[in-house]
């Protein structure tokens, strides 16, 4: 417990010291456990504490850097002061090398932030909720607008640092969001990520099915998201991030939501069915990235292999494209389908998951262990 993984900038895996500085909040957020008006148990790690106990497991090489957050306590300055003490005694008079991500508070003063940001390689600020109002709603001391400001000073810092390698800064920042807290879609979720996305640069946005939890505010669900849905939010994302899709691609106004049986991509290929099968030997890069099986590694493979032969079958295989998939969408040498073969409920029947699958959520997957409290006095 309290180890998770992440990635570097650079492509590695990595484990950190995941732990909140306290529970204690001044919030009150109805879909946060640690809420103020949340009956559990209080407890709170001094800044010397969190120091200690990431410098013991790194040095027993459990960990390869620190990933810490905490509530709001006294006020989003003070709480803010104790998490950068943290990252600034380990580098400063530890001389720590390893990874560090700092959960910042929007709320607090902009220097504060600035310096989270000289110590951490990573930043991070909640967007939470995708539409204002669910915001106002479920977290009303959150503000939106201070958020994005702060988000914006982020970006400016992080950009000043790449430019100049003197000004030491993160190397970016991500946020994180709640699925199935409110009534919010997934059109409304991948429109905010595309928001965040294009005018903050953020590295990830992260969506977290929404769990119910003890002592839950009487306005929340009182079931959480099937898991898949979570799932298909992240291929969503990633097609938007990798693939050149647009939000308004992945879902429309008549289909808010993405298909829980079928991926992203496969949904959209299905919807425009006249596109299709395109020829793998004369169609563009991009227009490869849109059919279903194939990736960004085998796009480059097929752009680049076709330029000594024509492509048949046997060559996909050798390239070890998901032929299942792609199968009726593509024409090579010695393959050319039918417009009519592509049809949706036959390949939707052929690639959607068990039911039992689609109805997974988290209750009934994850156990909730019982919590030592440690750390010092409040």
């Amino acid at each position: 417990m309290g180890i998770c993984h992440s990635y570097t900038p650079d492509g590695r895996c990595i484990s950190l010291l995941k732990i909140l500085l306290t529970n204690v909040c001044l919030y009150d957020c109805h879909y946060c456990i640690n809420r103020r008006s949340s009956n559990i148990q209080r407890a709170r790690f001094s800044p010397e504490e969190v120091v200690q106990l990431t410098l013991d497991f790194y040095k027993r090489n459990y960990i390869e850097g620190l990933f810490l957050s905490s509530g709001i306590v006294r006020s989003a300055d003070y709480t803010m002061e104790q998490v950068v003490h943290v990252a600034k005694t380990l580098r400063e008079i530890h001389h720590f090398k390893g990874y560090i991500h700092l959960k910042t508070i929007p709320e607090a003063s902009d220097e504060l932030i600035s310096q989270a940001g000289k110590y951490a390689d990573r930043i991070s600020i909640n967007i939470e909720l995708p539409k204002k109002e669910s915001l106002q709603t479920l977290a009303p001391e959150k503000n939106i607008a201070r958020t994005r400001l702060a988000m914006n000073q982020i970006k400016d810092k992080s950009s000043e640092g790449k430019s100049d390698r003197r000004l030491s800064f993160a190397t970016g920042q991500s946020t994180q969001m709640i699925v199935g807290a409110d009534q919010s879609n997934d059109g409304h979720f991948l429109k905010r990520a595309g928001d965040l996305y294009g005018n903050f640069k953020l590295r990830r946005v992260y969506y977290s099915a929404f769990s119910p939890i003890p002592d839950a505010s009487a306005i929340l669900p009182l079931q959480s998201p099937p898991l898949v849905r979570e799932h298909r939010l992240y291929q969503a994302d990633w097609l938007m991030r990798f693939y050149g899709f647009q939000v308004d691609e992945i879902t429309t106004p008549e289909n808010p939501n993405l298909d829980l049986a079928i991926d992203p991509k496969l949904s959209w290929a299905l919807r425009n069915r006249h596109l299709f099968p395109i020829d793998i030997n004369r169609s563009s890069y991009e227009e490869l990235l849109r059919v279903p099986g194939l990736g960004i590694r085998n796009a480059k493979r097929i752009t680049q292999a076709r330029r000594s032969s024509a492509l048949r079958l046997c060559d996909l295989q050798l390239m070890r494209v998901n032929l299942k998939k792609s199968l009726a969408f593509i024409i090579t040498a010695d393959h050319q389908p039918a417009r009519l073969e592509i049809d949706s409920e036959k390949i939707r029947a052929l690639h959607a998951p068990p039911a039992q699958q689609l109805e997974l959520d988290l209750t009934s997957q994850i156990q909730i262990p019982k919590i030592e409290v440690i750390g010092g006095e409040f």
